[in-house]
């Protein structure tokens, strides 16, 4: 719940230091384990900044968080409906936004996107569009309002840039993920009414590799799709979580811990229940993804899955 760890993590980014910065949000907007947690893929822990709190280098509710090519960290936090930038090391820089439903104003921002001259992209939530703004906060564009049609959007939430400098969209009320250039113009849309194998239901996030393949975080039915660049579902995976370094520490100190795990069938047939429902066969069965809230790409196209309601994060690279 603190420290080495997560607590509802919402998104995670990796930086150019090659460490990972991962947003928790705790519960209910909880004191206790709102941080950003800094750590590598081989597990080394570098300590927390961004702790619960309003003063400056603050936050309450992070929602997501992105890095530039020169070594800023912007965390997006949904509660005060602010983007908060700091250092490499957690030093704070600045903090820019407001909240409200005219141009340029903040409401409920989940997502975030920075392209190569520092132009930030921010899904602006509750208010159903895309804003585009330069890194010290000054208003650019306006993309899109509530709707179905190409263009429109329903709670938008992660976003991306692709290797083809354009923008991914996770249109999570519309199920579907949309494809638009830097100034808003719709290229591409996926969604079940193109292809029914897809079957996305409120998907949270989505990115594009070298190759055109496209993986998404389906929150919805508890997966990670992966469609290739002529529109064919190729993998939809359920996840194969296993025990992190942190955990396996964990348990070897907590030995009677350790020893109900090891008495527990931890891959249990779920015939008990009625519904095939994702999210309840998730709850019981450690392995699969569990609330699959963001997607992410890092330089050698490893995808990085992190999972709320499994406090973890499931590290995939293409073979």
């Amino acid at each position: 719940m603190e420290g080495r760890g997560f607590e509802y993590p919402t998104d995670s980014v990796s930086a150019p230091n090659a460490r990972l910065y991962v947003t928790n949000k705790s519960r209910n907007y909880g004191e206790r384990g709102v941080r950003i947690t800094v750590l590598d893929l081989d597990s080394e822990f570098y300590g927390t900044f961004g702790t619960f709190g309003t003063s400056d280098g603050k936050l309450q509710s992070p929602s997501a968080i992105e890095a530039t090519d020169d070594g800023r960290i912007l965390v997006c936090d949904d509660y005060t409906h602010t983007v908060n930038l700091f250092d490499l090391e957690g030093k704070f820089l600045n903090r820019w936004g407001i909240y409200g439903r005219g141009e340029g104003e903040l409401n409920g921002p989940s997502g975030l996107a920075v392209d190569s001259d520092n132009n930030v992209y921010i899904s602006d939530t509750r208010n159903h569009r895309i804003q585009k703004f330069n890194i010290d906060g000054y208003h650019i564009a306006t993309f899109g309002n509530q709707g179905k049609n190409n263009g429109q959007f329903d709670l938008p939430w992660g976003i991306s840039m692709t290797p083809r400098n354009t923008l991914c969209i996770a249109d999570w009320g519309n199920n579907r993920i949309q494809e638009l250039t830097i100034d808003g113009d719709v290229l591409s849309v996926i969604h079940n009414e193109s292809n029914p194998l897809y079957e996305l239901k409120y998907p949270s996030g989505a990115v594009v590799d070298e190759n055109g393949l496209i993986y998404i975080s389906d929150w919805g039915n508890e997966r990670v799709k992966i469609i290739n660049d002529e529109g064919l579902m190729i993998q939809n995976l359920r996840g194969e979580g296993t025990i992190s370094k942190w955990a396996g520490e964990f348990l070897n100190t907590n030995v009677e811990e350790n020893d109900a795990r090891q008495a527990s069938n931890m891959d249990i047939e779920l015939d008990f229940l009625d519904d095939n429902d994702p999210h309840s066969e998730s709850a019981h069965i450690e392995k699969y993804f569990w609330s699959p809230v963001s997607i992410k790409l890092d330089k050698f196209n490893r995808v990085y899955v992190t999972e709320t309601n499994r406090h973890r994060i499931q590290v995939y690279q293409q073979t």
